[in-house]
């Protein structure tokens, strides 16, 4: 009889979790302000039964100096533009950035994963909180798109999300 039980309350955990594991999220979700940033944007299916074709991800401003990793099988493409504000990067101002990276012309088949990584640095003026990166998914047929920055935790197509934390103080 306790084994049944056992079992139940695993079989239940794994239902109710099961609908977390269907939203674009991130591998590591938090990160220090002021901090760079390795960002593993997981992609844990397609549109409907559809291959992703496309990934999008918005670079909001906050978040500068970013690389994209090219991606084996994928065309990689980035949007530049101006920043609202001007960031040091190591004694060097930068004003404009990567505002949008793109993988296309792939193919992600709907029974499986993959990632797509990029890097940058969270902004010392930034506070506390979530801090979200709109992220849409393009299939042959429509398109997932993860772009509800709310905060709802009821959002049907949430965008990926990283919790900003202060930075410790080291006593330098």
């Amino acid at each position: 009889m306790i084994r049944f039980f056992a079992v139940s309350a695993a079989i239940a955990v794994v239902l109710t979790a099961t609908p977390a594991f269907a939203h674009v999220t991130f591998e590591t979700p938090q990160a220090k302000i002021g901090s760079s940033y390795k960002a593993v944007l997981r992609i844990p299916h397609g549109c409907g039964t559809e291959a992703t074709n496309v990934v999008r991800v918005q670079i909001p401003e906050g978040f500068y100096n970013v690389k994209p990793m090219p991606k084996a099988g994928w065309t990689l493409e980035i949007v530049t533009g101006p920043y609202a504000q001007s960031y040091d990067n190591h004694g060097t101002a930068l004003t404009e950035g990567v505002k949008e990276i793109v993988w296309k012309d792939g193919n992600l088949p709907n029974e499986w994963y993959d990632e797509f990584v990029f890097r940058g640095t969270f902004a010392g003026t930034l506070e506390p909180g979530k801090f979200y990166f709109p992220a849409i998914q393009e299939c042959a047929g429509g398109e997932e798109a993860w772009i509800d920055v709310t905060g709802d935790e009821n959002a049907e197509m949430p965008a990926p999300s990283v919790k900003l934390v202060p930075a410790e103080s080291t006593g330098h």
